[in-house]
């Protein structure tokens, strides 16, 4: 499903046999790239461009980047994965209630929690993150 277009690129989520990271693809003919995003944060960062031999210059990617990053773009591709492929990639990963954020495992604390569910809601722009041993969810307004 296209997403957006920058100078004449499209943008595009793959609905069959897509995977974590949520992740949009661009196709040239020439290059790929591929694009992270996330539900917890609106950070937006560059995955990998194929063939390497024959990158666009890094104001494409940029470009690209930035744009994907842009808050209605940015909501569009967290829809469209969620309706999709019905996950948001953050089940049995690590919450730390302290620094607000997703941890990896070396960095566990007595504030972490492992996520047991995650959801995300469109017409809010928030993601629901039910926690294993806690009280509480999460609500991450994006």
């Amino acid at each position: 499903m296209k997403l957006l277009s920058y100078k004449g690129v499209s943008m595009v989520i793959k609905a069959r046999d897509e995977h974590c990271p949520p992740h949009a693809h661009v196709d040239t003919g020439s290059w790929s790239a591929r694009f992270k995003f996330s539900f917890w944060h609106n950070g937006v960062e560059l995955w990998d461009v194929v063939p390497h031999t024959n990158r666009p210059p890094v104001a494409v990617l940029e470009g690209l980047r930035d744009t994907l990053r842009q808050p209605a773009h940015l909501r569009r591709a967290r829809t469209v994965w969620w309706e999709k492929l019905h996950t948001v990639c953050l089940d049995h990963q690590l919450w730390d209630w302290r620094s607000g954020e997703v941890v990896v495992k070396k960095n566990i604390a007595s504030t972490t929690h492992l996520i047991g569910s995650a959801c995300y809601e469109p017409e809010t722009n928030r993601t629901l993150l039910g926690l294993m041993s806690a009280p509480e969810g999460v609500e991450i307004k994006l």
